[in-house]
């Protein structure tokens, strides 16, 4: 079974060779359509090399041809105008190491560019960022006094990351708030945390964190006797902050819950090649007795606008396969798959390669899944939760809200009911969308 990420998809061996022709560094195209002659690049660079004035204010490294043809692959990347494709020099290969390995020195927290503004998909549990104060979809305008706007996330993290113990104040943008938030984080050791679970009220509760190698293991060993020790047929899955991992893991997951066979997700290649349908049992060892294993089970799924990726594949699964009703707030949206193609040198390229599309066909990219439930997060509660921890047993509104929708339902006939007009109301709330598209359309909006 290859490991499939959501963030970081497949690792495979691909190949890089520089090309010179005299001083030329980039090989000429022999493709006859003009606007397809890479050698344009080198007339670019004989300008550069004639005119060029060096007014860096550290020129202790010199500008190599590798740096020059490194700089021309990350321009070419960023010509595509995807948030999630990226090219990484060698020396950025450790820093990308330590994120798949999951301990790293920074401040722990996701980000991504969206529109030219570095936006944060959600800050690690325990971690100084989120103890801090950093929320899902806070924009960092700044990072130590240098303008962000239209920078690349990964420079952004290069620049964010640094020595234990080292302070990095970022300029942050929130929404509600009239000016500019600055904070001071003092960074540390991050190590991505997996689970925790806890009983409340006649509920079992499961925060997961991430979509580890470990997660499937985790859930069907540990987990799942914890549940039945619990004596309960009701369960949670806090998905808040979790910002996805492993496809295998979020697929195993999901067919838990789900009947042998029944569509979890779909990767749509766009014509490139054979899209993948994924289906429960698929990456179960043995699926006539790992899918479908909770009899009787009233589930509920509770997501913020920091569950994304493997999250919100684990949540739509759920939904659209009327498995669950879900809680909190609009989830990130991020639907896209991406491949990590490595290259002799030492250099990577992260690639987008198809979209994920939910069971009931929907993409969720910059919308994301809206709950059945809508709770929105206290201020007091946030501020609670970030002092006390991920790991702390403290309630907060969300949760709390949740357990108590949870215990008024008597039985799995009150449960499927509820599903079925939930399931109803997202039916009436889609056609209607689709409705007001067509109407603009016909009106030429």
């Amino acid at each position: 079974m290859k490991k499939i990420l959501w963030v970081i998809i497949i690792f495979s061996l691909g190949f890089y060779t520089s090309f010179y022709y005299g001083d030329k560094i980039f090989k000429k195209n022999d493709n006859s359509k003009k606007e397809l002659d890479y050698s344009f690049l080198n007339e670019v660079k004989e300008k550069i090399d004639e005119k060029f004035v060096d007014t860096r204010e550290d020129q202790s490294k010199k500008i190599t041809d590798s740096d020059k043809i490194f700089g021309a692959a990350q321009g070419l990347v960023a010509s595509y105008g995807d948030i999630h494709t990226m090219f990484f020099p060698p020396e950025d290969g450790k820093m990308f190491s330590d994120d798949i390995d999951g301990e790293f020195s920074g401040v722990g927290m996701e980000i991504t560019n969206v529109g030219g503004y570095l936006t944060v998909v959600a800050p690690l549990p325990d971690s100084p960022a989120k103890k801090s104060g950093i929320k899902s979809k806070d924009i960092i305008s700044k990072i130590d006094g240098k303008d962000s706007m239209n920078m690349s996330s990964h420079t952004a993290v290069k620049l964010i990351r640094g020595k234990e113990g080292e302070d990095v104040i970022l300029e942050i943008l929130r929404k509600g708030e009239k000016k500019p938030l600055e904070i001071k984080i003092k960074r540390g050791k991050i190590k991505i945390p997996v689970v925790k679970t806890f009983v409340k009220d006649g509920v079992f509760v499961i925060k997961l964190f991430s979509f580890t190698e470990n997660s499937p293991k985790l859930f069907f060993s540990k987990i799942i006797k914890e549940f039945k020790k619990s004596k309960t047929n009701k369960m949670i899955i806090d998905l808040r902050g979790n910002s996805g991992g492993l496809l295998s893991a979020g697929v195993f997951i999901s067919g838990l819950f789900l009947e042998k066979g029944k569509t979890i997700v779909t990767e749509d290649y766009n014509g490139k090649r054979e899209n993948k349908t994924w289906k429960s049992g698929d990456v179960h060892v043995n699926p006539d007795k790992t899918t479908n294993i909770f009899n009787n089970l009233i589930l509920g799924v509770l997501v913020d606008s920091g569950s994304a990726s493997a999250s919100e594949i684990l949540t739509g699964s759920l939904l659209d396969n009327a498995r669950a009703i879900v809680f909190g707030e609009n989830t990130f949206g991020k639907g896209t798959v991406q491949e990590l193609i490595d290259f002799n040198n030492g250099s990577s390229l992260k690639v987008t390669i198809a979209k994920f599309i939910l069971p009931d066909g929907e993409w969720i990219s910059y919308k994301g899944i809206s709950p059945d439930v809508k709770i929105k997060l206290k201020e007091s509660d946030f501020k609670k939760n970030r002092e006390e921890g991920s790991y702390s047993n403290y309630i907060d509104n969300q949760m709390s809200d949740t357990l108590k929708y949870m215990s008024k339902i008597k039985s799995k006939k009150d449960f499927n009911l509820k599903i079925k007009n939930f399931h109803k109301k997202r039916l009436e709330i889609k056609n209607k969308n689709s409705k007001d598209e067509k109407a603009k359309l016909l009106l030429g909006e």
